[in-house]
């Protein structure tokens, strides 16, 4: 029977033995069974990180522990890092190479939160008083719901887990149900080194069948959740009950600004990148390109020249350079979200239909697509594609391009490409979006936070910020020396 539920250190079957099938966007062939969870799987994974949480078995270690059992996690994941790979790429159809890379991400947000965990300390506060030391303490915040998307499961999942374990604390994951395979071979190598039972739980299934449980449950402390906005809408309505913390990375509509006097064909370069790496898929993509007016017709024209060769393909595919989209599902939303843009105007240069070769057509494939004539009052300029499509805006003065650029509801990343150093500045400045690359798009590095403004959600991941977001902090005021304080009159 298939067992990928983990609770309290034992792999088991859903309670009721439903199980879920995993096939490749790539072709539709099988690559899983895993169990499907349901709300009293979620209760027992509940239960089990509390009781650990509370036993303190875990929250009992030294930070200097906790730091060598994620570095140990870090070893492993290399170790495994072809097997990953082939896991990632299997749910997800990415290209194996994208997968490798980001197998060694994951292995470096482990060693980040490795070392920030070992050179954590307790700090002194100054009272004032030569009687009194007063101190600031850091405790884990408690028991975690993390939940993790589709687009990059292990990657993401990590910059939860890492942090969570680092801290102390205790928790219940739940991957998407699209692509949890990396998520199961996570928490054996959690297993493997050596975390105590109870404190990692591992629950696959539906968001639908048991999410509400996950942020609702009052023995739960905190949920970390990336995914789209109106899910995280809903978790911070349940999760408000009981004043858990939230954390959430809920995507954007990120502006790609590239100015007349920009290194142009680097910049094309990366625009060509930003929007249709992963096809799209990916929550910082630079999918708004927002060009100066003089090089419209130049940037544009070379953006289509070089969509029309993008090879696409799946994961063992050796000259594919991006691959299908996650689902049918997902492909139907990218198919209603182009013919929306086309009814407000936007102009179809390239691409705007699912791929039906004989080579592609099993799969979930839509071609790089690029819509001219765009403007911020469009659906298609507004809302995520989550998809390869691209949208074209001009603007002709710095204010403008500002203007255009912040006018969404989301505040997650950003570019601005010139050669004066005087606009990357102004520009960098006044974007209202949590990372912002000059000359540049989409690199990041685990010991910079990430994170959104607006719509894009609340709280960071990464960086230091990122094991904050995990710990409670206590005053210790101590009186060495106590007197009475005599504030009210003792009248005996």
């Amino acid at each position: 029977m298939t067992s990928s539920i983990y609770i309290a250190g034992k792999w088991r079957p859903a309670l009721d033995g439903a199980v879920r099938e995993i096939r490749s966007p790539a072709d539709g062939t099988l690559v899983a069974t895993v169990s499907d969870g349901k709300i009293e799987d979620a209760l027992a994974a509940i239960g089990a990180a509390r009781s650990a949480f509370d036993s303190r078995v875990f929250s009992s270690w030294s930070w200097n522990d906790r730091s060598s059992l994620l570095a140990k996690i870090a070893d492993l994941l290399e170790r495994d890092a072809e097997i990953i790979a082939h896991l990632e790429s299997g749910d997800t159809g990415k290209r194996i190479i994208e997968s490798t890379y980001d197998v060694a991400d994951v292995a470096a947000t482990f060693r980040h939160f490795a070392k920030l965990a070992s050179a954590h300390h307790d700090r002194s506060v100054d009272s004032g008083l030569p009687h009194v030391t007063s101190k600031m303490t850091y405790e884990p915040i408690g028991v975690c719901s993390l939940i993790g998307p589709w687009n990059y499961p292990l990657l993401q999942i990590s910059w939860k887990v890492a942090p969570a374990l680092a801290s102390g604390c205790s928790f219940v994951l739940k991957p998407s149900e699209l692509t949890p395979s990396t998520a199961i071979h996570l928490i054996k190598l959690i297993e493997e080194a050596g975390a105590p039972e109870g404190v990692a739980n591992l629950v696959t299934g539906s968001g639908a069948a048991f999410g509400d449980t996950l942020t609702s449950d009052p023995r739960v402390d905190l949920v970390s959740f990336t995914g789209g906005l109106p899910t995280g809408k809903r978790i911070m309505i349940k999760a408000a009950d009981t004043v858990k913390r939230v954390a959430l990375e809920l995507g954007g509509k990120n502006p790609n600004i590239i100015f007349a006097d920009a290194p142009l064909d680097e910049a094309i370069d990366f625009a060509v990148t930003a929007a249709f790496l992963h096809s799209g898929q990916v929550c910082s993509a630079g999918t708004r390109l927002i060009v100066e007016r003089p090089i419209h017709d130049q940037i544009v024209n070379e953006i289509v020249r070089r969509a029309k060769q993008i090879r696409l393909g799946g994961p063992n595919d050796l000259t594919a350079e991006t691959g299908p989209l996650i689902s049918e599902g997902h492909l139907k939303k990218v198919e209603e979200y182009l013919a929306k843009g086309l009814e407000e105007g936007a102009k179809l240069l390239v691409g705007g239909s699912r791929c039906t070769s004989e080579e592609l057509s099993q799969g979930w494939f839509f071609p790089p697509t690029v819509l001219d004539d765009c403007n911020t009052n469009m659906y298609c300029v507004q809302e995520e594609s989550f998809g390869p499509i691209l949208t074209v805006e001009v603007f002709d003065t710095i204010e403008e391009a500002i203007k255009i650029g912040n006018d969404t509801i989301y505040g997650l990343s950003g570019a601005v490409w010139s050669t004066n150093p005087i606009t990357c500045e102004r520009v960098s400045s006044e974007l209202r979006h949590g990372t912002i690359w000059v000359n540049d798009y989409g690199p990041y590095k685990p010991q910079a936070e990430w994170g959104g403004f607006k719509a894009s959600g609340n709280g960071r991941e990464l960086g230091e910020h990122g094991l904050q977001e995990y710990l409670e902090i206590k005053h210790i005021w101590v009186n060495n020396s106590p007197t009475r304080s005599g504030w009210f009159a003792d009248r005996n």
